[in-house]
């Protein structure tokens, strides 16, 4: 399997894009990677569509070192986790590692609070366009835009893309 012996970190909150979180978590462990969901307080989520999560753990429990990347599901939880500074924290240090920091639809919001982006090429949902544009962020309209270790997609239309490029980045490794 492609991914084998792979630890990705998932990022919950209330009302997730559900989609978002379930294709690639499945895709992932589809190629044996271990995939681990952390929250920001409570036991389990409900999805924007209904369809709940129980996390694995909390995200201040959790050490950057022990992933080899990062998925930030969109939905309304981006506009939550982005006010935990220990979901900054992990996310500007995955990011620093050269790890895969994946991010789809409003999920924008966490990496531009962690001040990673300024300079990059992304994409977003077009909803939070001008907030990817006014943090420095070269924002492109396409399926999945890959700048470094950086992977961002729109919408749920584009999880297929969006989860070639996740797990061709973790079958790379790091990037200097």
């Amino acid at each position: 399997m492609a991914l084998h012996g792979k630890r990705i970190l998932f990022l919950a909150g209330p009302l997730y894009e559900d989609l978002e979180l379930w294709y690639p978590k499945i895709r992932l462990e589809e190629e044996a990677a271990t995939t681990v969901v952390a929250g920001i307080g409570e036991k389990t989520y409900q999805g924007k569509r209904g369809y709940p999560v129980t996390v694995d753990s909390q995200v201040d429990q959790i050490e950057s070192a022990d992933f080899d990347g990062l998925v930030i599901p969109g939905g309304f939880a981006p506009d939550q986790l982005r006010r935990f500074d220990i979901v900054l924290q992990l996310t500007r240090e995955i990011y620093q590692a050269g790890k895969p920091v994946a991010f789809i639809c409003h999920a924008g919001w966490v990496p531009i609070s962690a001040k990673i982006l300024k300079g990059k090429r992304a994409t977003s949902v077009r909803a939070i366009k001008d907030d990817m544009e006014n943090a420095g962020v070269l924002w492109e309209d396409s399926a999945v835009v890959v700048d470094g270790n950086l992977i961002s997609s729109r919408t749920p239309a584009d999880l297929p893309q969006f989860c070639r490029a996740l797990i061709q980045a973790l079958e790379r490794g790091p990037q200097d």
